[in-house]
């Protein structure tokens, strides 16, 4: 019996036959996806992978390089002390807390304060600590994008430990004609309280009646500078510290102009220095030009009396305006 020959019948017929290359990399494809698709189990104990680095929030960032500036001495103060990065960095983010959320400050006119160049803004004082100027000083920083106020103190402001160096580097300076008319020549805001202590200490009987302005000191600096005058008027300041009376033997062994007494100080000691949260509303008015006078306009006493006038009118105008559409001292 002969063998029979076994026979090899191909898979593919005659050209159909797949190349090597082809279907090598055909299989390669098809594994990479089977193991795309295959869940990743982690057993027990294995070693975690570490998650990719997040960015820096920008608030991580900055106070970064605010620390960086401070240990490497980068960082710069004017020729009147004041540090910008310090004021941005430490003295603002509370200060605006304060006026945010504790006296909920509403803004109007801020369409007067000017984006560039300089301008005297003259607003009435009150409250027995004069929390009013740094919250205007917040709201025009807020509201022009960055700009700072430049405030001129008082002597008393410079003389109390500390509190006379946080001032310096927050912008403030002696209320002086040299220092204001400097600041205004350099295109800065300048911010003056011309009723002074008269104003803050004023008993809560005579509140928003505005008190003397003095002598226009500041309408000569605007007029030597030729910068616009902007009157300001705060609404608010006047509750947080009702003041009832002072006690003036204490206030004369400590230095002060007046040693106040409200509803909860000095009988709750520390928790009455609290200020009561009143609702703030603060105004802008439309700024009164300087720059049309003459160069003698400044030693004209008229002239002088008639703008630092127009100017105290302007405000208690506002002030009672503002009074009279305020339905309550808290809610406004």
């Amino acid at each position: 019996m002969g063998g029979a020959e076994a026979q090899v019948i191909p898979l593919h017929g005659p050209g159909r036959e797949k190349p090597e290359a082809v279907t090598a990399e055909q299989d390669l494809r098809e594994e990479e996806a089977a193991r795309a698709d295959a869940p990743v189990v982690a057993f027990p104990g294995g070693v975690e992978q570490p998650a990719p680095d997040e960015p820096l929030s920008d608030a991580a960032r900055s106070a970064l390089g605010f620390l960086r500036d401070r240990l490497t001495g980068d960082y710069t103060v004017d020729e009147f002390g004041f540090d910008a990065e310090l004021t941005e960095a430490v003295f603002l983010p509370p200060l605006r807390a304060l006026y945010k959320k504790w006296f909920r400050v509403d803004t109007y006119g801020v369409e007067n304060l000017p984006a560039t160049g300089g301008a005297l803004l003259v607003s009435n004082h009150s409250g027995t600590i004069p929390l009013d100027s740094l919250m205007t000083a917040v709201a025009v920083h807020d509201e022009t994008g960055g700009r700072h106020l430049r405030g001129l103190g008082a002597d008393l402001v410079f003389q109390v430990p500390l509190v006379g160096s946080f001032a310096r580097k927050s912008g403030q300076t002696l209320a002086c004609h040299a220092d204001a008319e400097r600041l205004l020549r350099k295109g800065e805001l300048v911010g003056v309280w011309p009723e002074g202590f008269k104003g803050v200490g004023k008993p809560f009987a005579s509140r928003y009646k505005l008190q003397r302005f003095g002598r226009g000191g500041f309408v000569s600096a605007a007029l030597r500078a030729g910068v616009p005058i902007i009157p300001v008027s705060v609404i608010g300041a006047e509750e947080i510290y009702p003041k009832l009376g002072e006690i003036k033997v204490l206030a004369r062994m400590l230095g002060l102009p007046y040693f106040p007494v409200t509803p909860f100080f000095p009988m709750l000691g520390l928790l009455g220095a609290v200020p009561l949260p009143t609702k703030w509303s603060i105004e802008f008015g439309a700024p009164i030009a300087t720059d049309s006078y003459g160069p003698d306009a400044v030693d004209d006493p008229m002239l002088v009396f008639q703008l630092t006038d127009q100017v105290r009118e302007s405000i208690q105008q506002t002030l009672y305006q503002r009074l009279s559409q305020r339905k309550s001292v808290f809610r406004g």
